[in-house]
């Protein structure tokens, strides 16, 4: 057997007790809801995925950095993992351009740390609940380079939009060149008919920010429109406008 490191990894080893089954469960809600209070008046938000790992010199977090400008020129929030590396100079792209900025953060021994570029962040102790936040507030989704993480937050939303959970909100992945095998495996996947050549159409594989960033402008013009909320926050529910 494998050893037990904290609860989190307890809880995936396999049945618990009753009792700490009902706490783990009642700490999942708690967290949801303390991230649907914190982010319910960020506005509509663009979100973009990529690895924590670049450093500020790196080209793609050079090209993070325009992808959240743009963002914020759009008039969009700008929402990342909030940590270091493409999430990091993606909200500053939005940060330092008069744009909003925000984050949803996770707790980790190692990588991950706030990045100082957000305006409002949260933080959360389990990937999944990270997750539905990523996807709840946001009108596209932008993937830069990186590493598992963000494969699976690709495919996680990419599934979701393909069985209809999610509206059909683009997809936007920069860097064709390090997508190569991806976009290999997508045709392979078309091939051998376990996904339909529709779903192609789902993605958008460039290297250019600007080609990026109209195709989510023509699509959200086209399809939706942005109100402004006029419920007011509740300070004692934990909202906030700001």
């Amino acid at each position: 057997m494998p050893k037990i490191i904290n609860s989190k990894s307890q809880f995936l080893n396999g049945p618990n007790s009753r009792g700490s089954e009902f706490s783990f469960s009642v700490s999942v809600m708690l967290q949801l809801i303390k991230g649907f209070r914190k982010l319910h008046f960020i506005g509509p938000a663009i979100t973009v995925f990529g690895s924590a790992r670049f450093q500020e010199t790196h080209r793609y977090y050079k090209w993070a950095y325009e992808v959240g400008h743009e963002i914020s020129k759009l008039g969009f929030t700008t929402m990342t993992g909030g940590g270091p590396g493409i999430m990091e100079a993606a909200n500053r792209g939005a940060y330092e351009n008069e744009g909003h900025s925000v984050g949803c953060s996770i707790v980790l021994p190692q990588e991950q740390t706030n990045n100082p570029y957000m305006h409002k962040y949260i933080e959360f102790d389990y990937f999944f609940v990270r997750k539905v936040l990523l996807l709840k507030y946001s009108y596209a989704f932008i993937v830069m380079p990186g590493g598992y993480g963000t494969l699976d937050e690709l495919f996680e939303t990419l599934t979701l939009i393909q069985t209809a959970i999610i509206q059909d909100f683009p997809v936007v992945i920069y860097g064709t060149e390090f997508f190569t095998d991806v976009q290999n495996m997508i045709d392979n996947m078309i091939k051998e008919k376990t996904i339909s050549s529709k779903d192609r159409e789902l993605i958008l594989f460039t290297d250019n920010t600007s080609e990026g960033i109209d195709h989510i402008r023509k699509y959200i013009s086209s399809n939706y429109e942005v109100k402004e909320k006029k419920t007011k926050p509740f300070w004692w529910l934990g909202e906030s406008s700001k």
